[in-house]
């Protein structure tokens, strides 16, 4: 059997192709503004790594933020339950899941069937997400990827009080003012954001192993940061091959279920 999950993110689009359960085809693209044409081309970028055609797929599940706008689609199903579902399937010890992307965090509790068992989710402000570390990099005039590293040359930590990214950036240029080292400003931005993360994790509930998903599971700094925020070891905390795509593998993996 054949399906695929699309993931109609706020900023980006992302699509994965599973035959019998296994990533035959995956895509993405930022959405931009023309939302439908860009989900339809990501959908085609994938079928086409997988050597198939529309037509040999059995169902399409859809989830996300715009997942009503989703072309094609045949069902539609929570980030919180997708999410839940491709961490645990490819981490199947985990029962704590940490999603942050672009605009949204999330902490899911799941059981051994990654079925949602409670959850919390940042969506107000953009303190605990990569927007927030877009602004503060830019603010740091560093570039985006090398701000998790950068993070990693830290010899100490300094506090960031703003738990808002507006006023955070305003905090960031008094410490650059203050010749605080840039490694240590990096660092403060990244503890900052584990510091809001750990908060809706304790709320939920934190039991070992940890998979951690989303675009910012790449960043190293935010890593370090949650790991230490959780006191948990690189040992119990899990990172996917491809952590940006596990919320469209857990809608694949939902269309496989229900199909």
């Amino acid at each position: 059997m054949i399906t695929a999950g699309i993931d109609m993110g706020a900023r980006n689009i992302k699509v994965v192709v599973l035959k019998d359960g296994d990533v035959i085809g995956r895509a993405s693209k930022v959405a931009g503004f023309e939302l439908i044409a860009t989900a339809g081309q990501v959908l085609e970028a994938a079928l086409k790594e997988a050597g198939i055609t529309r037509g040999d797929v059995s169902k399409i599940i859809a989830t996300g933020a715009g997942r009503e706008d989703a072309p094609d689609r045949d069902e539609t199903r929570t980030e919180v339950g997708c999410a839940a579902r491709g961490a645990v399937h490819l981490c199947p010890d985990a029962r704590t899941v940490v999603d942050v992307g672009a605009e949204e965090a999330r902490a899911i509790r799941t059981d051994e069937r990654g079925k949602v068992v409670e959850f919390v989710i940042n969506e107000k402000c953009a303190s605990g997400t990569g927007a927030f570390t877009e602004a503060l990099a830019r603010a740091l005039e560093v570039p985006l990827e090398q701000l998790g590293p950068l993070s990693l040359q830290s010899t100490r930590a300094i506090p960031m009080n703003a738990q808002c990214a507006v006023f955070a950036e305003s905090e960031v240029v008094s410490l650059i003012h203050g010749n605080v080292a840039k490694p240590d400003i990096a660092r403060a931005v990244h503890d900052a954001i584990a510091s809001r993360i750990v908060s809706m994790v304790r709320r939920v509930g934190h039991t070992p192993a940890v998979a951690l998903v989303g675009g910012l599971a790449r960043n190293s700094g935010f890593v370090d940061s949650l790991g230490r925020g959780l006191e948990i070891g690189s040992d119990e905390l899990r990172i996917p091959e491809h952590p940006e795509h596990v919320v469209a593998l857990g809608a694949a993996l939902a269309a496989a279920g229900s199909a």
